[in-house]
């Protein structure tokens, strides 16, 4: 029988995060994920320097024989509408591939880790969890995603469903051909906003890369908005031509939208296991990493005792950081839908309303700065 003080499930930004600031304290962890690494994970891919800084990330290191995409600014419209190119002068973001990043962190944790590995039952045991009959821990920590069996435990308490966000995207490396048929700047990712504001498309190059998506608060319609964005773009001449048999689907919960508890009983919920995505990106590797971080922080607080209560530092810090869930960025999508439309065309027609709210706020959360309150990542303190 192995055992360990903190076995995480699911080897992505929130598990790593939190596995790298566990091993700092000397903590005995597991990583357990189902795909071997590296492994490929739908998403536009791109990281703000804030990231970076937080995982102190060396930047000359990590691009060599990796891709490492300066952003400096970005094009903003909505779909059908006029295209606001927004150019800062200065790297605002770094586009990444997602199979290279999240390998880059799990091999740099420093935790033990079972690739392939796939979580086929968990039992409560009397010292903690018994996961697969093999393995024992103190301490379960759930990082797999949307889909991660340790949400999905915790999730079958929760009475009223949670909306969920779709998406379905395709990465792929470019021949000369299709290169040279590409419109988009690498140092400026495109950005389209759907008409009734559920969702928005983007365009993100990278070297030779190109990524493609496009995310819905309404799965049901998601098919068809992907054929139309993606042959809309063709047209245009933004994009060589794409097959959408080819795009991959993937699914997160919008932290407005989150019912999913953070901690329980010697239990925990990191990343999009436990509904992180921002409210108006969905974004979820910033979010991924700082909940991993700070999940890291509360367990190390607890000494051991990992009860619900002394866990609990946990959801306070998720709160000081990002608000509560349902509050806040949300109240957008309960607006009437006459209203969004009428307020849409003007407000993606101002230049100011757009970097400022848009990019400023949604997406590069310039504005927010770490409550004095809030506990920093464990490594910020060395």
């Amino acid at each position: 029988m192995d055992r360990c003080d903190v076995l995480i499930v699911g080897g992505g930004p929130a598990g790593s995060s939190c596995a790298w600031g566990l091993r700092q304290a000397g903590l005995d962890v597991v990583i357990i994920d189902k795909k071997p690494f590296p492994r490929d994970k739908p998403c536009a891919g791109w990281i703000t320097p804030e990231v970076v800084d937080q995982l102190q990330i060396d930047l000359d290191a990590y691009r060599l024989g990796r891709v490492l995409q300066p952003i400096t600014g970005f094009q903003v419209s909505r779909v059908g509408g006029r295209d606001l190119q927004i150019d800062y002068g200065r790297t605002i973001s770094y586009g990444i591939r997602r199979c290279e990043f999240d390998e880059y962190l799990l091999r740099r944790c420093g935790a033990r880790l079972l690739e392939g590995e796939q979580v086929r039952d968990i039992e409560s045991a009397p010292d903690g969890w018994r996961v697969n009959g093999s393995l024992d821990a103190r301490l379960l920590v759930g990082a797999g995603g949307h889909f991660c069996p340790v949400a999905r435990y915790v999730s079958d308490r929760i009475e009223t469903p949670e909306p969920v966000v779709a998406a379905q995207v395709i990465e792929f490396e470019m021949s000369e051909n299709q290169a040279g048929a590409c419109r988009v700047r690498p140092e400026m990712p495109e950005l389209y906003f759907c008409e009734d504001l559920q969702g928005y498309g983007w365009c993100v190059r990278k070297g030779a890369f190109l990524n493609v998506g496009l995310g819905r608060e309404d799965a049901a319609q998601l098919p068809g908005r992907v054929r139309e964005f993606v042959s809309d773009l063709a047209d245009r001449g933004r994009i060589p031509s794409i097959s959408d048999s080819r795009f991959r689907g993937h699914a997160y919960l919008l932290y407005s939208n989150t019912r999913r508890p953070p901690v329980g009983d010697r239990i925990m919920l990191v990343g999009d296991a436990a509904g992180m995505a921002s409210a108006y990106s969905g974004e979820g590797i910033r979010t991924a990493v700082e909940s991993g971080l700070l999940a890291a922080e509360s367990i190390i607080r607890a000494e051991g005792d990992y009860c619900t209560e002394r866990l609990q530092s946990y959801t306070d810090d998720l709160v000081t950081r990002f608000g509560r869930p349902g509050e806040g960025d949300g109240v957008l999508s309960h607006l009437p839908a006459w209203i969004k439309h009428a307020l849409a065309g003007p407000f993606f027609a101002s230049r100011t309303l757009v970097r400022h709210i848009v990019l400023d706020r949604w997406f590069l959360h310039a504005s927010e700065t770490r409550s004095k309150e809030a506990p920093p990542p464990v490594l910020l303190r060395q």
